[in-house]
Order: structure tokens, then C-alpha cells, then sequence
């Protein structure tokens, strides 16, 4: 991959990244008040990490740290995955919510899945 095409794809995961932002705060502003020191604080907390991770993997160079970075992302995903999944679960988001939400974060994985195998190819 020419260096000015992989700069784009870390742009490109960068704004997907920022819709699942846009779109999640304005997801849980719905939620019940209960929520607001649970689930809600651990969705933002999950969420404002992985960007904190996403930024330290696009702004380093070492490739050992880039990987950690990367991994440690995908960890997170994984952790919203699941976070998305209670919301549905306890009604807090209706269908077509679960799956536009889904699908944000799997477009995501799957652009830091690719991303991930570049740098183990180098």
C-alpha cells in the first residue's frame, strides 16, 4: 500500500470512528436516568478510551507500540459490542438502533482488522 493510501485509510477509521461518537452520545441522551452513572458512563468511558487509543496508534511510529495500540482498541470494540448488546436487551434502544449502532462499530473492526495485518506484513 503506496504511504498516501494508508494515510488516508487511518483518516478514513478516524471520521468512522467520530460517526460512532456523534451517533452514541446522541443514543444515550434517551436513556433512563438510572443509567446515567452505569451503563451510559461505562459506553462513554469505553468510547472516549478507544479515541484516546485510536489517535496514540495513528500519532506513533514504533510498530511494536502501534500493534499494542491497534489490540488494545479492538479490546475495546469488543467490550462496546457487548454494551450495545445490554442496551437492546434492556429496551433502552429499539432494533433498527442495535443494528445502525452495529454496524458502526463492525465497519470499524473490520478497517482495524485490515489495518492490524499491514503492520504484522511489514
Amino acid at each position: 500500500m503506496a504511504d498516501n493510501e494508508h494515510n488516508k485509510g487511518k483518516l478514513l477509521i478516524y471520521q468512522k470512528y467520530l460517526e460512532l461518537l456523534y451517533y452514541t452520545n446522541d443514543l444515550v441522551r434517551k436513556y433512563p436516568k438510572c443509567e446515567t452513572f452505569a451503563l451510559v458512563k461505562e459506553i462513554k468511558n469505553t468510547l472516549y478510551s478507544g479515541l484516546r487509543l485510536l489517535i496514540y496508534s495513528i500519532k506513533t511510529y514504533s510498530k511494536n507500540d502501534k500493534l499494542k495500540y491497534l489490540n488494545e482498541l479492538d479490546i475495546n470494540l469488543n467490550i462496546l459490542k457487548i454494551q450495545i448488546r445490554l442496551s437492546y436487551k434492556y429496551k433502552y434502544i429499539s432494533m433498527q438502533n442495535y443494528q445502525t449502532w452495529s454496524n458502526l462499530v463492525t465497519n470499524i473492526c473490520n478497517m482495524l482488522g485490515g489495518w492490524i495485518s499491514s503492520c504484522l506484513k511489514k
